[in-house]
């Protein structure tokens, strides 16, 4: 199974859990199995289309999903996701 690991600021639409795994061979496909499982976590993460927003970053390993194939990048038993999100703010 696959192995996607939820950021801290996202836990809270998850019920506080740290992971979540997925049989789906997609990036794409596990996404869904979260917000499937997760449906608060969806606006979060997807957009109106379903799509993963542009301001979220996900790594399989230690590669972007952008310079593999995007949503479609394949995943495998043992492969893990890792979700990052955008982070703003400090002080001037």
């Amino acid at each position: 199974m696959a192995k996607i690991i939820i950021p801290t600021p996202l836990r809270k639409f998850t019920n506080s859990q740290s992971s979540f795994e997925s049989e789906a061979v997609t990036v794409r496909a596990v996404v869904q199995d979260l917000v499937d499982s997760n449906p608060s976590l969806g606006p979060q993460i997807l957009d109106d289309k379903g799509d993963i927003r542009s301001f979220i970053r996900i790594f399989v390993g230690e590669e972007d999903i952008n310079v593999l194939d995007g949503a479609q990048t394949a995943v495998s038993a043992g492969s893990v996701i890792s979700i990052v999100p955008a982070i703003a703010g400090g002080s001037k």
